[in-house]
């Protein structure tokens, strides 16, 4: 069996902590068995492993694998480890295409046509039975009954939130059911009729043989052999629609499998909030506060006082205050706030933004915290539009200058001119302040060449 994690989002429900690099799944605001901060995919990771369905090492996952957009694939590999398999689209273009191309990656692989597949989201916040019942989903897959496995979801309320599956007549296998049809996010009077006639929330998890796949993907582009290059060359050219649309909701040969223990979206701050084990992380302090939650990434306090029902929340991409119940309209608000990402995870470490400076004449400065973990480097690179001052607040690594390498630390400032070749390796953790000046600061503005340390 391989699983095949769905990585994405865009980061503006959870604003300012998540943004377009750094999603709601990467945010570590979660606690481990042990009580270390974790976060939605390490969660789901974690207990994949625990129900046997991938390793439970990073050594052992070779059957995992993860699709994510080009931007988030830093993030993924820093949390999961570089072992982790990453399939990265070159461009958003929702859930059919990002499963079409991690299942031409596998068959480039070398994966067999008979291999069961499961497709599930990174970030679903769920007990562990809800694993018992994707191994459940696997089994079905791999007795043949159906083309396609689906998870239904036993409703709590009716929300309009999530797509719902009306069963038809149960099957011979009374573990399962016939699907009669799906109805996407109707509004809450409808969602309590449906729940009411026996209808399922869509858990968004998916089963079947890699061949299925594959032979749509054939009669789609007309070939009859994949070639994954080619594919992700031409990824813009695949329709932009999710699986549901594209496959589950014209499949008439699929079955649902029912999962009723808790699964829940955490997709806004308040879903989030309601899992949280502490009202406050990062430098704050509270007092005679009610139902708030306080979370601040900033260097500077955060003091809150006879706080109700809030949300306060703080980080280099900008500051959020709202009413609990009032943080799902936060979306439409974040549309308009149209900046880069603040703050980003590299598979190198992480960097946060200090300070922007934008001059009438087109200069721009841009000044950066980085933090590079040991063993860690940032490739040999070159810049067309910037100069940079690098100045080592702490630690010890080498750096690069033009095929030159020399020591670097606490207290060394290197200037890196427009044009030239240079990269850096953490020998210990490793923190410098980077300052950018030039025009077009972008990160866009790099070009990248081989080397060996």
């Amino acid at each position: 069996m391989k699983v095949i994690l769905l990585s994405g989002g865009s980061g503006k429900r959870l604003w300012p902590l998540s943004n377009d690099t750094r999603s709601k799944q990467f945010l570590r605001l979660l606690r481990d068995e042990e009580g270390h901060g974790e976060s939605m995919i390490q969660r789901t990771v974690r207990q994949l492993g625990k129900a046997g369905l991938v390793g439970s090492s990073e050594s052992t996952r070779d059957n995992l694998v993860v699709a994510t957009a080009l931007s988030q694939k830093d993030g993924v590999e820093n949390q999961l480890g570089k072992g982790v398999t990453v399939v990265t689209e070159p461009e958003r273009r929702k859930t059919f295409p990002a499963i079409l191309l991690a299942c031409a990656y596998l068959v480039s692989e070398g994966v067999s046509a008979d291999e069961t597949i499961i497709v599930m989201p990174c970030d679903t916040y769920a007990g562990d039975e809800y694993f018992k019942t994707v191994a459940k989903m696997a089994s079905v897959v791999e007795t043949g009954v159906a083309n396609l496995v689906l998870m239904g979801v036993t409703p709590t309320y009716p929300s309009e939130k999530y797509g719902y599956i009306l069963p038809a007549d149960t099957t011979d296998n009374a573990a399962i059911d016939k699907v009669s049809k799906f109805i996407e996010k109707p509004d809450e009077s409808e969602a309590s009729e449906l729940i009411a006639s026996g209808a399922l929330w869509n858990g968004g998890v998916f089963g079947f043989k890699l061949v299925y796949i594959i032979e749509k993907l054939k009669r789609l582009l007309g070939k009859e052999e994949i070639d994954f290059a080619s594919l992700r060359k031409d990824y813009d050219q695949l329709p932009r629609q999710s699986f549901d649309t594209a496959v589950a909701e014209t499949e008439k040969s699929e079955v649902m499998v029912r999962y009723e223990g808790s699964w829940k979206d955490l997709g806004t701050w308040s879903t989030l909030t309601d899992e949280l084990a502490d009202p406050a992380h990062g430098n704050i302090l509270m007092e005679d506060c009610t139902d708030t939650f306080a979370i601040n990434e900033l260097g500077i306090p955060m003091i809150c006082i006879g706080a109700e029902n809030l949300i306060v929340a703080a980080s280099p991409d900008g500051i959020l205050v709202s009413d609990r119940r009032q943080s799902v309209n936060l979306k439409h608000l974040v549309d308009s706030v149209a900046d880069r990402p603040m703050y980003e995870e590299r598979r190198w470490g992480e960097y946060r933004v200090l300070d922007r400076i934008e001059c009438g004449d087109g200069f721009c400065a841009l000044t950066k915290q980085l933090v590079l973990r040991p063993g860690a480097s940032i490739s040999y690179q070159r810049h067309n539009c910037r100069n940079e001052v690098w100045t080592f607040i702490d630690g010890e690594g080498e750096i690069v200058l033009d095929d030159a390498r020399r020591r670097v630390r606490r207290g060394d400032v290197i200037n890196i001119a427009k044009g030239q070749m240079h990269a850096l390796r953490a020998i210990t953790p490793l923190t410098f302040i980077e300052v950018q000046h030039g025009s077009n600061l972008v990160e866009e503005d790099i070009e990248r060449f081989p080397y060996e340390w």
